[in-house]
């Protein structure tokens, strides 16, 4: 009978300890920002006009984007425009890179472009992403932005993780490569 009771009240003590741990993650989870903002940029010695064109074309990310070596069976599919306004690139691939889907909502040489950005797994986010191209002299300063509502489990995983530095490293990454490319 004691042992039932003191079975009964480790059960009921670590319960207790994991409804008060949930309790504190999704408080602290709903203090987190409603929006998720990253932004990262570089200093290209290239004109804009030499990595416009490897932005404003999807076809053109396999040889820069931080995501496209993560599955090497990563299903892809162009629609729409070629190029520039109403292109379209879907994706689908394993765990490290998911399922989603782009669309250049807006494209003005050389200077900028805008996706729409909508996630759909593992988790399911719709965000906006911008590039943007300034000379500034011999160079330009190209700028990679996404924000977007952060959805409350983006918030829970914001409680464990820091966003803005994982995502903000692949865009280091990508930034990188399209400076090497352009640099030559």
């Amino acid at each position: 009978m004691l042992e039932t009771i003191a079975i009964i009240a480790i059960v009921l003590g670590v319960a207790i300890v994991l409804g008060v741990a949930i309790a504190v993650i999704l408080v602290v989870a709903a203090t987190k920002p409603g929006t998720l903002r990253v932004t990262r940029a570089v200093s290209i010695n290239a004109p804009a006009e030499r990595i416009f064109p490897l932005i404003d074309d999807f076809h053109q990310w396999t040889v820069w984007s931080p995501y496209e070596n993560r599955d090497p069976a990563m299903k892809r599919i162009y629609s729409g425009a070629g190029r520039g306004q109403g292109a379209v690139y879907a994706w689908d691939g394993n765990k490290n890179v998911g399922a989603g889907r782009m669309e250049i909502l807006q494209s003005s040489a050389p200077s900028k472009i805008v996706i729409k950005l909508d996630f759909i797994k593992p988790f399911e986010g719709h965000n906006t992403a911008e590039f943007t191209m300034l000379p500034q002299g011999d160079a330009t300063s190209v700028t990679w932005t996404m924000y977007g509502p952060a959805v409350f489990m983006s918030k829970v995983m914001q409680v464990f993780m820091n966003l803005d530095r994982m995502i903000g490293r692949d865009f280091e990454v990508g930034l990188a490569n399209l400076k090497k490319l352009t640099e030559k």
